[in-house]
């Protein structure tokens, strides 16, 4: 299958074998990254695209592990008409690395975290992340901005984060 993609505005084409795999991943999988697997998910679905992805969210932390999605960012995707499941927290993996061919992340703690976690996959140079196989990189990457999906357990500022997460992947799901 051929997929295109959008990062800083130049229009990538790649062979794929099968489902595309992607992973969002933030600190502790209950707002941002499920958030933006449920957003996806829909955007998909409503594209006639469901087949041709597998996507799933995790946590840098074990904070949260096995709490479903934060009662807020619930409200927010409710809103906006976002079905979503109940869900359990979970951590990424090393197996998660090899699995996704996308590994999609809010912010640049969430660098740090995966360097510690995986230091032979994920690092940082002087020029910033970098990754084995120069899959992970910032969501916001997509429209043309290096810069961190703000977090809404902080905030408290869910309509940004969705607001944030759908331009992303508006760029992301080239027609």
């Amino acid at each position: 299958m051929l997929v295109l993609y959008k990062v800083n505005k130049k229009i990538y084409l790649c062979i794929m074998k099968g489902k595309q795999k992607i992973l969002f991943v933030c600190h502790g999988n209950i707002c941002r990254s499920p958030m933006a697997e449920f957003i996806m998910k829909q955007m998909v679905d409503k594209a006639g695209r469901k087949a041709e992805y597998e996507i799933e969210s995790a946590a840098t932390s074990t904070e949260e592990l096995g709490n479903d999605l934060y009662p807020p960012a619930k409200s927010c995707l409710r809103g906006h008409g976002v079905p979503f499941v109940r869900r359990e927290a979970r951590q990424i993996t090393r197996a998660d690395y090899e699995y996704f061919d996308r590994i999609f992340l809010m912010d640049n703690n969430n660098y740090a975290w995966l360097s510690r976690l995986m230091p032979d996959l994920v690092w940082k140079t002087s020029s910033g992340w970098e990754d084995r196989d120069s899959k992970v990189c910032l969501l916001m990457q997509l429209t043309g901005q290096a810069r961190d999906v703000a977090d809404p357990w902080y905030t408290g500022n869910f309509e940004r984060t969705f607001l944030d997460i759908s331009r992303a992947l508006s760029a992301f799901l080239v027609p």
